[in-house]
């Protein structure tokens, strides 16, 4: 494990509410889509928030959120990478490979939830059964069952103390080969995202964005140049008093 550390850019998260409680952090879970078609200039889906939104409005972000209990329960098709399941348990307390599992699934219903994309595969048929009262009902509604063979994981950062809210975001991608369907009527001006747009690396960079968007964006320009290997290390960022630590996984 290595490790470096340097001041902590001013814009990484959100500002500091020095009247916010102290908050453990919530697992969460974002899902980063690359299209690979074009070796010199690959592409990532990178959406933009509503205007209505209180919390960073009309940035563009990687579909993700919280993980829910359903993500623990839904079956799926493919397992993860050994390498990524051990990424995801290190470093947590009660880590586990069903906590690592239900990560990697809350990334993909929260890209569904936000674009309508159904991550996964049709070669199974639909799944039998899916949590009840859950946004998984669309994957069986549409004969799709989530694979998590594909997903890489790819970073994890979370939010430094003294913010009105925090997480533990763990960051995944998977080649756009992966979106089995998509379903209309998703965005708009009151959901959560009201743009979709396929854009070069470069061109992500130079969008209003929250900043640790930015660095993630810088750290998988370096994973693509190197291979895109599930073994590559996994950058991990979190605060030590008012110092960001970059630790690899």
């Amino acid at each position: 494990m290595s490790e470096t550390e340097q001041k902590a850019p001013v814009r990484l998260y959100m500002e500091r509410d020095v009247s916010a409680p102290k908050l453990r952090p919530k697992d969460a879970a974002t899902l980063i889509i690359i299209d690979r078609t074009s070796k010199r200039s690959p592409k990532v889906l990178m959406g933009r928030r509503s205007m209505k939104h209180k919390f960073m409005p009309g940035v563009f972000v990687f579909p993700g959120g919280r993980t829910e209990p359903s993500d623990r329960l839904m079956s799926v098709a493919g397992a993860l990478h050994p390498r990524a399941e051990e990424a995801l348990i290190a470093r947590v307390s009660k880590g586990s490979a069903g906590r690592a599992r239900a990560l990697a699934l809350a990334a993909i219903r929260e890209t569904f939830e936000e674009t309508g994309l159904l991550l996964g595969t049709k070669d199974y048929g639909a799944p039998e059964s899916v949590p009840a009262g859950s946004s998984w009902a669309a994957f069986q509604e549409n004969g799709v069952f989530p694979d998590l063979e594909g997903l890489q994981f790819v970073a994890r950062a979370i939010t430094p103390p003294g913010r009105s809210r925090r997480f533990d975001t763990r960051f995944f991608a998977v080649d756009r080969t992966a979106v089995a369907q998509e379903v209309e009527g998703i965005l708009g001006p009151d959901a959560e995202l009201s743009e979709l747009d396929w854009m070069t690396l470069e061109r992500a960079k130079s969008l209003d964005l929250p900043l640790i968007t930015e660095i993630i964006l810088g750290e998988l320009q370096a994973r693509i140049e190197a291979g895109f290997l599930h073994q590559l290390p996994v950058p991990f960022f979190h605060f030590r008093k008012d110092r960001q630590i970059r630790e690899t996984l």
